[in-house]
């Protein structure tokens, strides 16, 4: 069974940095791409980066090119989200979640773990 649990969030001030882990269970980390995603209060899912399963090859969403980068550790069956120059418009519950093949998939939304909060206020 595929399990994953988000950890870093929390509350930080505009401009300030947190990085989100991702620990991953239950399936072969290092065969499958990775995204994160996130879910604004009153908004829909959003996806915001992924990266495929070697972890060479990342891409971002245009809002958060540039300021957040993606990475992971298949030795420690791992995903991270480094965030930078967080802006309020960041705030949102962050989910990491398991791709349906070594390369990032558009579109698809796979398994999520139970995601961990992100508020970027002064």
């Amino acid at each position: 069974e595929v399990h994953l649990v988000e950890s870093g969030g929390g509350l930080v001030q505009p401009g300030g940095s947190l990085r989100l882990s991702c620990a991953a269970s239950g399936f072969i980390f290092s065969s499958f791409a990775m995204s994160w995603f996130r879910q604004a209060p009153g908004k829909g899912l959003e996806w915001v980066s992924g990266i495929n399963s070697a972890g060479d090859w990342p891409h971002y969403d245009w809002s958060v090119k540039g300021r957040f980068t993606i990475s992971r550790d298949n030795a420690k069956d791992t995903l991270y989200l480094q965030m930078n120059n967080l802006k309020p418009e960041d705030t949102a519950i962050y989910y990491c979640a398991k791709d349906r093949s070594s390369v990032v998939s558009d579109g698809y939304v796979g398994v999520r773990g139970q995601g961990t909060q992100v508020t970027v206020s002064s």
